[in-house]
């Protein structure tokens, strides 16, 4: 299984997932066209991606879902009952073809060939948000982002993992000092809200073991967080805490407009 992370951030979301059988997307939060140049920086013809996986309906991760579907009439889609539901009903990202929608609920587990995919419910304020374990060839990929706290209904479904795709959304004194009404800063900070460096840094002490060798920081706020914050945040909890890591694990930041390259896992 190979990994990309396109793009990550509060401007657009999609990462693509390769096995020997699949290419799928996980998320479309960007515009068609930019989807398709960013598939094809890592070497990938869009008209080979064969499934998109949706989070939730937040444009930031939907926003170029309905393109790609009537664009590409092969492509398969997936999300939850709820999320297609709001997704028709709002019609915010146009009219969607129903051949192509295909459901998977928290809790399900679908086999597609050589890869499982394993949907469990997040903590989000969006209509029925859920995120995905990717199984292929032994090795197993979380992804999560968008979610107020991890639970530990999450963390066992998340826990001893190849690699991890985590939010690490927001610096606590950034957004608290920051530029954002006070609402803002509340609903990011609830338990409907984003993670903070801290908070994914945790939950990650709790799931990873001695066969994660990738994490991917994801989701970094344009305004509330740095880079360098972030990765300082993982590699205080991650490499110099009490985390069951080899020592080649490998932390991987990630871009709000460009690729990270695949990245075997």
């Amino acid at each position: 299984m190979r990994v990309s992370v396109l793009a990550s951030g509060s401007t657009g979301n999609t990462s693509l997932i390769e096995t020997k059988q699949h290419k799928i997307l996980m998320d479309a939060g960007l515009s068609g066209k930019k989807t398709k140049q960013l598939l094809k920086d890592i070497g990938v013809d869009i008209h080979d991606i064969d499934m998109v996986f949706l989070s939730h309906d937040h444009s930031d991760h939907s926003k170029g879902l309905g393109v790609l579907m009537r664009r590409y009439p092969k492509l398969a889609a997936f999300a939850n009952d709820g999320t297609w539901k709001y997704l028709n009903e709002s019609q915010k990202i146009g009219k969607l073809p129903v051949d192509q929608i295909n459901v998977i609920e928290s809790g399900q587990t679908k086999t597609f060939g050589d890869l499982d995919i394993t949907a469990f419910a997040t903590s989000h304020d969006a209509a029925k948000p859920q995120y995905y374990v990717f199984t292929s060839g032994g090795k197993r990929i979380a992804f999560l982002t968008d979610t107020g706290y991890v639970s530990q209904r999450v963390k066992a479904v998340i826990a001893d993992c190849d690699a991890y795709l985590m939010e690490f959304n927001y610096d606590d004194l950034m957004l608290r000092n920051g530029p954002y009404s006070w609402p803002l800063k509340q609903r990011i900070l609830s338990d409907v809200g984003h993670l903070s460096n801290l908070d994914a840094g945790q939950a990650l002490l709790d799931v990873v073991t001695s066969r994660t060798k990738h994490i991917f920081l994801a989701h970094l706020s344009q305004h509330n967080n740095t880079a360098k914050l972030a990765y300082d945040a993982a590699k205080e909890i991650m490499i110099n805490g009490d985390a069951n890591l080899p020592s080649d694990v490998k932390i991987v930041m990630t871009n709000a407009s460009a690729p990270t390259s695949l990245i075997q896992i």
